[in-house]
């Protein structure tokens, strides 16, 4: 049996606010725990089981531990962490691989191959059809700002429109009431860049 997911998350959560550079305005702990609720609020939706629940919100958790690293490819490292960390919980190489592959389809572009990954990859960017959409997208337009200081809002906005042009949703529950929420940002978007 995998030992206490609360102790693994206090774990987690505490390695992110301590080690993560504070120029991740977006990808902090906060973002961690948005994502782990919205991965269980859309496994519940889609009907998985018990054990696929737990490494849907394992990934959830150690998803962008990586960025403590490096920004490029944080994917593989967050892999590499998981890895190290998980062997200290009661949980086969098998699963570990599971919440990998988990990890590794958060990649952009998205091309999720499972349900579980479709459930993963659509928590990590359901805030795009929430009221969160524009405070979030602020705090990744800071953290952008960090590598690119030139970086301007109207350039950012034309990164969001294209973003939201070619986003799809892979879940059933996701396309059924998130696609319409989604697409009423990038009317707003183009409607202020014309």
């Amino acid at each position: 049996m995998f030992k206490s997911f609360k102790s693994l998350q206090n774990h987690i959560i505490s390695m992110l606010d301590k080690k993560l550079p504070s120029y991740l305005t977006y990808h902090n702990s906060e973002h961690t725990l948005y994502v782990l609720e919205k991965t269980i609020y859309i496994a519940n939706k889609e009907g998985v089981s018990k054990n696929e629940l737990l490494l849907l919100k394992i990934a959830a958790l150690f998803h962008d531990t990586g960025y403590i690293n490096t920004y490029d490819g944080h994917e593989e490292e967050s892999c590499r962490i998981a890895k190290y960390e998980l062997k200290n919980y009661n949980i086969s190489k098998d699963e570990i691989e599971v919440v990998c592959d988990l990890i590794r389809a958060t990649k952009l572009p998205h091309n999720p191959r499972s349900k579980l990954e479709m459930i993963f990859t659509d928590a990590d960017l359901e805030y795009l059809s929430t009221n969160n959409f524009k405070p979030f997208g602020d705090l990744l337009f800071q953290e952008m700002k960090h590598f690119k200081p030139e970086l301007t809002r109207k350039a950012w906005d034309a990164i969001q429109i294209e973003f939201l042009q070619n986003h799809k949703y892979h879940t059933d529950f996701c396309k059924r009431y998130k696609s319409h929420r989604k697409q009423k940002h990038l009317k707003q978007l183009l409607t202020l860049n014309q």
